[in-house]
């Protein structure tokens, strides 16, 4: 039951890791080109490179946000509560670290 009461908080969590991503891709973006909008696949007049770097810098981007405020919410939601709100996954070998 615990674990149900998460998921407003995830969803939560996810709109604003959108935005936030959205708002470090267009600054990393303007910081390594100079161009306030990254290309879209579908302007003629962009490169295959530049519209490839953008997407796979926007990709990583993203990727790190949604990690970041997945795990952060889970955290947080654990500190409340008591109770992680995901699975365990697999054991930890010995040398890891958490």
């Amino acid at each position: 039951m615990t674990k149900l009461l998460y998921k407003p908080l995830g969803v939560t969590a996810g709109a604003l890791g959108g935005v936030a991503a959205t708002a470090a891709f267009n600054r990393v973006w303007k910081l390594l080109t100079g161009q306030d909008d990254a290309p879209s696949a579908t302007e003629r007049n962009r490169s295959w490179r530049e519209v490839l770097t953008a997407a796979a810098i926007q990709g990583a981007v993203f990727g790190f946000v949604k990690a970041l405020a997945d795990r952060g919410g889970a955290a947080g939601f654990r500190k409340l509560t008591g109770t992680w709100p995901g699975d365990d996954g697999p054991e930890p070998l010995d040398d890891e670290r958490r």
